[in-house]
């Protein structure tokens, strides 16, 4: 394996569970980047207590693109500013990422940071978006909902945001599935965008 010694990976994960597949998923990735030899900076949302309301304090000045913005979203902004590589690991709700990632992202992928300052900041990160599935793939495929969610996510914000090598891949199937298949299917993924290879074993 290539060490990736001084670089920097930032691990999302979004499960209210400590117990759940999505957050044993995130530690796998976490301990595959690990490996690596990356250093990891591993961000459990629920654990945390991020707040995903967004309050004037956050609201974008669209007339400022030098805001400040609270605390807590200056600090996630150093997080996301300090990676190569942005994984977020979360499970598939109604079709898309649960909502407290639709408030960190609502909240800190925020104008003048991620966006709409006079250089892209974030151009030249990687980033995943592992979602765990329920429901199969071709009915996925079938309804069109892979598509949808990868309109959203890679093309809505990390392509808008400059993270041109990004892509939403899914694990189908965890509510069937043995645990253990998913999430080695779920390291699988992640080793291969991250590496371009399959986890041996």
């Amino acid at each position: 394996m290539t060490s990736h010694q001084g670089e920097r990976a930032l691990v999302v994960v979004a499960h209210p569970r400590a117990d759940s597949l999505t957050t044993k998923a995130a530690d796998r990735v976490h301990r595959r980047l690990k490996a690596a030899q990356y250093e990891v900076d591993l961000l459990d949302l629920y654990a945390e207590g991020f707040d995903p309301r967004l309050e004037t304090a956050d609201e974008p000045d669209w007339k400022d693109p030098g805001k400040t913005y609270s605390p807590e979203v200056r600090a996630h902004m150093a997080r996301i500013d300090a990676a190569d590589v942005i994984v977020v690991v979360f499970p598939v709700w109604w079709f898309g990422p649960p909502a407290i990632v639709k408030g960190w992202i609502d909240r800190v992928w925020n104008n003048g940071f991620a966006y709409g300052a006079a250089e892209a900041r974030l151009a030249g990160k990687r980033m995943l978006w592992l979602g765990l599935a329920g429901g199969a793939s071709g009915g996925y495929a079938e309804a069109g909902l892979n598509g949808a969610m990868d309109t959203q996510l890679r093309m809505g914000v990390s392509n808008f945001c400059g993270i041109e090598d990004a892509e939403l891949r899914l694990v189908h199937d965890t509510e069937t599935a043995a645990g253990e298949q998913v999430l080695a299917e779920a390291e699988t993924t992640a080793a291969d965008f991250l590496f371009g290879e399959a986890v041996e074993g």
